[in-house]
């Protein structure tokens, strides 16, 4: 009898989806991609989606060869790794998102304006090699039309590493960045530039000349913007 997955043919086709075709899969997959190894940072990837579906999600991947679990490297729990199998899936992700950047055109809805896996997208992109390196730097987003306890974000560059915070670390704010959550969140996919929103007043940038200046070189963009 078929699982519910199952398509019960041979075709390699049909064995692929049945593992990548599943709800919620290609998005683990790219925040397995991207970097998150510890559960709760790939938690933080997929907001919407529960804590037990994400250890079913990994449990699959991992029976199927394609994720290994090993014991954290720091503290408790495990880190969830890809193996060769899992890596070469990347391209296939990728593309997903480069076909949608050339032939889905609609305008991104409402209800997909989530500010939470924007910021967490934009901080673990950042290149931190643009902040000192000698002293503790912070960086304050705020996305007016966001929820009140999401309207506000500061990400902590220390070490050459940027931490995000929901709340106020309660450091000096070193720049200053405003827009509206739609606006930003279309220059992070690509779909607008960062000029554009400059010159449109969207995107407002307040502090230091030289972060201010060379904001297009260490806000690097989503991957599939690029």
């Amino acid at each position: 009898m078929l699982k519910h997955n199952e398509y019960g043919q041979f075709c390699p086709v049909a064995k692929t989806a049945e593992i990548l075709a599943v709800k919620w899969m290609p998005l683990v997959i790219r925040e397995l991609l991207s970097g998150s190894f510890r559960f709760n940072d790939l938690q933080r990837g997929v907001p919407l989606m529960s804590p037990s579906l994400l250890s079913t999600r990994l449990k699959v991947l991992e029976d199927s060869g394609f994720v290994r679990r090993n014991p954290a490297k720091k503290g408790r729990g495990h880190e969830y790794h890809l193996t060769e199998a899992g890596k070469e899936l990347g391209p296939i992700v990728e593309m997903y998102g480069d076909w949608a950047q050339t032939w889905l055109q609609q305008k991104i809805a409402d209800q997909d304006l989530d500010p939470s896996l924007l910021m967490w997208d934009i901080r673990r992109n950042l290149d931190a090699a643009h902040f000192p390196t000698d002293r503790r730097a912070s960086v304050q987003f705020e996305l007016t039309g966001a929820k009140a306890k999401q309207r506000r974000w500061w990400v902590v560059f220390e070490e050459g590493e940027a931490d995000l915070c929901m709340k106020d670390p309660g450091h000096e704010v070193d720049l200053y960045i405003s827009s509206p959550l739609r606006a930003l969140t279309e220059v992070w996919i690509g779909k607008r530039s960062i000029s554009g929103a400059l010159k449109s007043g969207e995107l407002v940038l307040d502090g230091p000349r030289k972060l201010v200046d060379t904001f297009p070189n260490w806000f690097l963009l989503s991957a599939t913007a690029r």
